[in-house]
């Protein structure tokens, strides 16, 4: 998911308090997964004919075989919350009566729970996520990034070969890039994946503050980074915006990313660097002990994590601390 690096001189924004809810190579590729035809489903219950049809898309989280649905098409907020997903072979039972679907591994479980590393758990925080677009993301300009009017620009020109497909926003914190992304009519379907719940519903409030006819345009799902929903070679672009610092295992999840990106597909990520070459020797250590808590790297090693996950043509663009990379599905 989206984070930062503390800063004393953290500075929030004047906003009216709301209640949180409860809840490179360009190639085209004829086959592309559609909204339309994304979704095949089960029929309604006052249906005479009920036949079993499953998703072509969503897969368990447990077992990554197909999900069978139960309700209206599509691949936006509003289908997908008046649907019903179950794993024929593992029988379990996924819903959205929190806004979003929740896909994670422990969906529904009543006894068991579990916490993830600080890094994670502080984006679960409804204080962090309600903060997070309103004070906390500006403060990235002080480690060179760009802004996010800049970084979607620069995003999109790596996504020109998936344009008219469908786009997974991975630890899209509260939907920053994913409105966007949305809104740019590019993509015939976009996907908001975070693990935090209260992001997700930061996107879900922001949605109906900014534009609810993104509603019909953006589905929100909640998942782990290491253990994508999606069925093998399904997705045409996944985004991940200043987040790969804070996975528990970078390897896992670009190895998840590699997995279920088509072949051509596109993956740009965004995260802050342990130290750049401008980075006196003698202050890297002090720096790394700054930052520990968090899974930092070098821009040699992001390249080679990609390259170790399968991904060809990546390149990469670095301004102080700030890097975006990407790298494409063989």
């Amino acid at each position: 998911m989206m984070t930062a690096v503390y800063s004393p001189s953290f500075q929030l924004q004047s906003y009216p308090l709301m209640l949180l809810p409860q809840s490179s190579c360009h190639f085209r590729y004829p086959s592309r997964i559609r909204a339309s035809s994304a979704i095949a489903l089960e029929t309604s219950e006052s249906s005479s004919v009920k036949p079993a049809v499953q998703m072509d898309v969503l897969a368990c989280p447990v077992c990554y075989r197909p999900l069978t649905r139960r309700g209206p098409p599509g691949l936006n907020l509003d289908a997908i919350y008046r649907s019903g997903f179950k794993c024929d072979t593992c029988n379990r039972a996924y819903s959205s009566k929190n806004m979003y679907l929740d896909l994670t591994v422990t969906a529904g479980m009543e006894e068991y729970s579990e916490t993830k590393p600080p890094g994670t758990e502080l984006f679960r925080s409804p204080i962090v996520s309600f903060l997070y677009e309103r004070g906390w993301r500006q403060n990235f300009n002080r480690s060179g990034f760009p802004g996010p009017e800049e970084e979607f620009k620069m995003a999109q020109e790596y996504f020109r070969s998936a344009e008219g497909g469908l786009l997974v926003d991975v630890s899209c914190g509260s939907g920053l890039f994913s409105r966007k992304f949305a809104k740019s009519g590019a993509y015939s379907a976009v996907i908001a994946l975070d693990f935090s719940e209260n992001m997700l519903r930061q996107c879900y409030e922001f949605i109906k503050m900014e534009d609810p006819t993104l509603s019909s345009k953006l589905a929100l799902v909640r998942a782990d980074v290491s253990r994508l929903p999606f069925l093998p070679a399904s997705v045409d672009a996944v985004h991940a915006g200043a987040a790969l610092h804070c996975w528990p295992s970078a390897s896992n999840a670009i190895a998840e990313i590699t997995r279920i990106l088509r072949s051509g597909g596109v993956f740009v990520g965004t995260t802050f660097l342990r130290y750049t070459s401008s980075t006196p020797p003698i202050l890297r250590p002090f720096r790394e002990r700054i930052l520990q808590g968090y899974n930092y790297l070098t821009k040699e090693e992001i390249e080679d994590l990609c390259r170790s996950c399968g991904l060809v043509n990546y390149s990469s663009k670095v301004q102080q601390s700030f890097i975006m990379f990407s790298g494409q599905k063989p």
